[in-house]
């Protein structure tokens, strides 16, 4: 099938669609929009979508690939053999605001649950990562609208990184893919609350026979992303934190929008419960258990990688090394 897209304003309001045909071209004489702004064109019904284009997602992209640039020019690109993703040195990654479990922890740098989705271990990373972003992440934003993707994409960031730190507490951990996964896990979810929607017409079948695509298209996505997540610097663990923190955001957001009330409580309550439950447990789990052990090489993550890279230059971290060499001395 072929996706096209146009604009049509009713009542002032322009509204962004979508639908699928054989390629013709489209005749607005054709076009007629309902009271409830399902659309038709010649008598076939047109999907809808909330906003003409993924702004955050494009900005997001955009923010890293600026970011990559300016890693590698300030903190040198590392051989193959240290980084094979085509990037900068490791210590640069926890610099700029890698998840690193030391800084978190003992350091309080919290921030670093969010940061290191503007990160990447290299260009080969970011292309995988932001392709993805810039297609099928950027579609989904068209559809729920920025405020829906924002929340999903920040809240999936947190889940990623909260579990890397539990699972991975000595590596270094970058990447958006987990804040990606997250979206995923939101579409998942959508489509859980929108099997309860009715098929009685032509709209409710166009939007139920899309919703089938994308959970396919969804899929093998997340099957893509999983290949990558035991690259070294990739971090498997907020791949699959962020899939379930973007599941249960989602199942919050989109079982509002049920229209039977039983289901709508049913499914929000599950979510709200997961929701709680697991972040809460991962955070005490983090503070009391997983902070006792966390490597004390986390915290000279120049050293670290000294010891296992005869050839490895520490330039984004030298001063904070020497600091922990005089400390030392």
């Amino acid at each position: 099938s072929n996706m096209k897209s146009f604009d049509i304003e009713k009542n002032g309001k322009e509204i962004e669609t979508q639908y699928m045909d054989g390629g013709d071209p489209v005749d607005s004489d054709a076009v007629t929009v309902n009271e409830d702004y399902n659309l038709m064109i010649d008598g076939k019904p047109v999907y809808v979508v909330k906003q003409k284009r993924g702004y955050l997602s494009i900005g997001f992209s955009v923010a890293q690939v600026i970011i990559l640039i300016a890693m590698m020019i300030q903190c040198s690109v590392a051989p193959m053999s240290i980084n094979p993703m085509v990037g900068p040195y490791p210590d640069a990654l926890s610099y700029w605001g890698g998840k690193n479990s030391w800084d978190i922890l003992y350091e309080h740098e919290y921030w670093r649950l969010f940061s290191p989705i503007m990160l990447h271990a290299g260009i080969f990373h970011l292309i995988c990562n932001v392709a993805v972003q810039l297609d099928t992440g950027a579609f989904f934003e068209r559809e729920w609208g920025s405020l829906i993707w924002l929340t999903v994409y920040l809240g999936s960031a947190a889940a990623g990184s909260i579990l890397s730190v539990i699972v991975t507490p000595n590596s270094i951990g970058v990447g958006s893919s987990g804040s990606v996964c997250g979206l995923f896990g939101a579409k998942i979810a959508e489509a859980l609350c929108r099997s309860r929607e009715s098929k009685k017409n032509s709209q409710k079948e166009l939007s139920h026979a899309i919703l089938c695509e994308q959970f396919g298209s969804t899929l093998c996505s997340v099957i893509l992303i999983l290949v990558f997540s035991f690259i070294p610097y990739v971090d498997w663990a907020a791949h699959m934190g962020g899939l379930m923190g973007g599941f249960v955001v989602g199942l919050m957001i989109f079982s509002l929008k049920v229209k039977t009330f039983r289901w709508k409580i049913g499914l929000f309550a599950f979510g709200f419960l997961f929701a709680l439950i697991g972040f809460s447990t991962g955070v005490l789990h983090m503070i009391q258990e997983t902070k006792a052990g966390v490597a004390q090489e986390m915290e000279d993550v120049c050293g670290y990688y000294m010891n296992y890279f005869p050839d490895y230059e520490c330039n984004c971290m030298l001063g904070r090394h020497q600091e922990q060499d005089g400390g030392d001395e």
